[in-house]
């Protein structure tokens, strides 16, 4: 029986993979920051652990605890919207501690004995917004990119040691509480003189022509998770898959 960490697993895409692999008959550790034993059903497979990907001591303590593993799924992120000259490079750096550092942090911990057992695979889970340009997410862009990037010089290293790293990216997604949690960080980063151009691109997330599920995600990184073949990208959603197969 195999196992997965899956970081993130609090609410949205992370805690649909946790459900999506317990239901495929997997192991899982599903960690956030604050463990919720009434978000997913009870198993007999499932372990809950706190982890912060943004503190050393978090990540390596939850890895100690976990034992080995045969995927980590890199699902944990913040996101933030809004024009990049109001964006503070405080907030930046938050935003990136988590979705990019963090990410880097968790490969970095579980890459040892993936090589040393020549056996193991690494998903990581970006955003759509790097398929395309888009305004009002420069910042989250970036992080994100940056991931895209490391994750696509990673397997061409981590494949000499029969290492799997894939990429699953995820289009727009109401339905989670991505904008809820990043309402914060969005307070101040529309300037008055922004309000014209920002008012229809705002309007139009309100009326999207296509959406991703988590549902979607969740079953985009079980197929990421479980493929052999040489294939690194794996857009996941209506929307993101349109953007794809356009770029």
């Amino acid at each position: 029986m195999k196992t997965v960490l899956i970081t993130g697993c609090s609410s949205g895409y992370g805690l649909e993979t946790a459900r999506h692999f317990l239901a495929q008959g997997w192991k899982v550790i599903a960690t956030m920051r604050t463990p919720r034993e009434d978000l997913l059903p009870t198993s007999d497979r499932l372990r809950l652990l706190a982890l912060d990907v943004t503190q050393p001591e978090s990540v390596a303590a939850a890895i100690e605890a976990a034992g080995p593993i045969d995927v980590l799924v890199n699902n944990a992120g913040i996101g933030v919207v809004g024009a990049f000259e109001a964006t503070s490079i405080a907030l930046t750096r938050e935003v990136f501690e988590t979705n990019t550092f963090g990410v880097m942090a968790m490969m970095q911990a579980v890459i040892p004995q993936f090589r040393e057992r020549r056996s193991g695979v690494i998903v990581n889970v970006t955003s759509s917004v790097t398929l395309a340009a888009m305004p009002l997410a420069g910042v989250y862009t970036a992080s994100k990119t940056a991931i895209t990037g490391l994750t696509g010089s990673v397997a061409l290293e981590l494949a000499a040691f029969d290492v799997r790293v894939k990429l699953v990216e995820p289009g727009y997604a109401p339905t989670t509480r991505f904008a809820e949690n990043g309402a914060a960080r969005i307070q101040g980063l529309i300037p008055e003189a922004y309000m014209p151009f920002a008012g229809p691109i705002f309007a139009a997330f309100a009326q999207p022509a296509a959406v991703t599920t988590e549902r979607d995600v969740a079953e985009v990184v079980w197929q990421a998770a479980n493929d052999r073949s040489e294939r690194l990208r794996f857009a996941a959603g209506a929307d993101a898959i349109a953007l794809a197969d356009a770029t």
